[in-house]
């Protein structure tokens, strides 16, 4: 069995279904997906479109987080530039990648990838989409897009922006600046930079400490962070949800019996 038809396992062992360009591990509290199309750079084709789409399926039915990385030292290469060739107008009015990465965008649960090298294009847009990122030193951030013709058309053009500023997004966007892991920690795209045999290590550690947090604050507080403008209303909606939840209460109540009962 090649690596590309790798069977996915969960955390007892037992077999899930299987992917062709993944690898799905399931954890209690977690969901580790590496893309893994290791002749083509971890390329984001139509293939892994459609199983990222059965992962986030899986995500918005039993909410986890979500660690996102890459197979080989590569987070992905970009877009699979074949298929993008043959696709024309019909194909890009279908939203074929920016769909599945706003939906990645938009499960339940923080999402953290886990950069260990290139992510170009497609592959860019899709760290983007994530919640938190953090790299390897040897990370590169990118959108060369316009030297194929084409825009970065899966959200690039105005997630980046959002994420590091105009000024940054259009010196790669327009002038074919790539970030490295020095400049992606500089503009505030990635968390930290870590060793690249700690990079996955670093990456769970993360996701521990958000899984000590309450999910439901923790999915409130996305949901809220991610509203557009002002949102005081929403602020109030989502408190009041968490201020009866039992958990608030089991919480709080842990907290002020390790102070002695002190507020």
């Amino acid at each position: 069995m090649s690596t590309a038809e790798r069977p996915a396992y969960d955390n007892s062992g037992k077999e899930s279904p299987s992917y062709e360009t993944l690898s799905v591990e399931q954890r209690t509290d977690r969901t580790v997906v590496t893309l893994r199309r290791p002749a083509a750079r971890n390329a984001v084709n139509g293939r892994m479109i459609a199983e990222l789409h059965r992962v986030c399926e899986e995500l918005e039915r039993a909410p986890k987080l979500l660690l996102l990385t890459g197979h080989g030292g590569v987070f992905a290469g970009g877009a699979d530039i074949g298929e993008l060739r043959r696709r024309g107008r019909d194909e890009a009015l279908e939203g074929i990648n920016s769909r599945l990465f706003q939906r990645v965008r938009r499960l339940p649960l923080p999402t953290v990838a886990a950069v260990p090298g290139w992510a170009l294009g497609g592959g860019a847009e899709l760290a983007y989409a994530c919640d938190l990122r953090i790299a390897g030193p040897d990370a590169v951030f990118g959108n060369p897009e316009p030297g194929l013709g084409i825009l970065a058309a899966a959200g690039a053009c105005w997630r980046l922006r959002e994420l590091v500023g105009e000024s940054v997004a259009k010196q790669v966007l327009l002038a074919g600046r790539t970030l490295d892991a020095r400049a992606a920690l500089a503009c505030g795209l990635v968390l930290d930079v870590v060793p690249t045999d700690r990079l996955m290590a670093e990456a769970h550690a993360l996701l521990d400490r958000m899984s000590r947090s309450s999910a439901l604050a923790l999915r409130l507080t996305k949901l809220v962070t991610d509203a557009s403008g002002a949102h005081p209303v929403a602020d109030d909606l989502a408190q009041a949800v968490l201020f009866e939840s039992p958990d608030k209460e089991e919480r709080m109540t842990r907290f002020l019996e390790k102070k002695g009962g002190r507020g």
